[in-house]
């Protein structure tokens, strides 16, 4: 299953690849019954918002102008399933596979695009990730740029000082927010207002740091915090446009489900959960790939005047 991951990825690479893209991480779950299939466990998933009996696996996607396709897999492994040697024997979990928590398993699939040299830009991710400390040194360790969800609670180095990002909020002024159109098409994207924050600089490595307020135009109460990194000289609409390019995840994950049935399967064991979900994200960037032909060929054809029938 891990040779077919690593041709997936060179597949997507090949044909969606883009030194612009975006790599994103997320997770999604599987609701199982019972207590047999590898790495159940009643435990938190956004599949339904609330706690369940489920799997939960870690992704990590690949977003461009010419598409969006997952490039690796995880299942996540709670510490009740590697400390419980029988268990794991009935499930088929290899006796190498150890406890990793999510942003472990998120990092080590990062390492093996990073390895790959998938061409990608940006590394983005929502509150779980973002929320890491860790996570986001880790990053920044590597030179890699990057832009991920906070919560207001997280603090942030401001002036010298770390400061928590509710505070600040309090404190910005209404004339910081403006509507940004990023700086290229994003396609249907949610009208938002943004205001960007200048925080302590890298100036070792030639980078920046920044905090992003994005507030719904609709209702000024709905707000979300992104701590980004990146390269000095970054504008704000680039910014805008790499912390947008997040939901493809979510849009990958509903075509996969609902067009190649990626959590439509009954496999107990470790071996066959990663074999079905593997073969279903190839048949998925199979999909994206031929849906970014037909556009390109659509293209062609309306400037040479050639009308496609439909």
């Amino acid at each position: 299953a891990d040779a077919v991951r690593d041709d997936l990825r060179a597949y997507v690479v090949e044909h969606l690849g883009d030194p612009d893209a975006v790599l994103v991480l997320d997770e999604t779950g599987f609701v199982k019954k019972g207590n047999r299939s590898a790495g159940v466990q009643r435990q938190n998933t956004g599949t339904v918002g609330k706690h369940e009996n489920c799997q939960v696996g870690v992704f990590l996607a690949d977003a461009s102008q010419k598409g969006a396709a997952f490039l690796d897999r995880a299942l996540y492994l709670p510490r009740a399933w590697t400390n419980a040697p029988a268990r794991r024997a009935e499930a088929g979990v290899p006796e190498r596979v150890v406890f990793r928590n999510k942003v472990r398993l998120a990092e080590r699939m990062l390492e093996r695009a990073f390895a790959a040299r998938v061409p990608a830009r940006w590394v983005v991710a929502d509150s779980f990730y973002g929320r890491s400390h860790a996570f986001r040194a880790w990053l920044e360790g590597r030179g890699r740029p990057h832009a991920v969800m906070v919560p207001k609670t997280n603090s942030v180095p401001l002036g010298g000082r770390k400061k928590k990002i509710e505070k600040l909020l309090e404190r910005l002024p209404e004339e910081a927010f403006s509507e940004v159109p990023p700086a290229r098409d994003a396609g249907n994207v949610r009208p938002w207002e943004w205001a960007c924050l200048d925080l302590a600089p890298d100036r070792e490595k030639g980078m920046r740091r920044w905090l992003l307020v994005r507030r719904s135009t609709e209702d000024p109460e709905d707000l979300g915090f992104y701590q980004a990194y990146g390269p000095e000289g970054t504008r704000i609409e680039e910014l805008v446009r790499v912390c947008q390019k997040r939901w493809a995840v979510e849009e990958c994950f509903a075509e996969a489900k609902g067009e190649v049935g990626l959590d439509h399967y009954e496999v107990r064991r470790w071996d066959s959960w990663h074999r079905h979900v593997t073969l279903c994200l190839l048949a998925h960037a199979f999909l994206a790939v031929t849906r970014h032909k037909a556009a390109v060929e659509e293209e062609g054809s309306h400037k040479k005047g050639v009308s496609i029938p439909t």
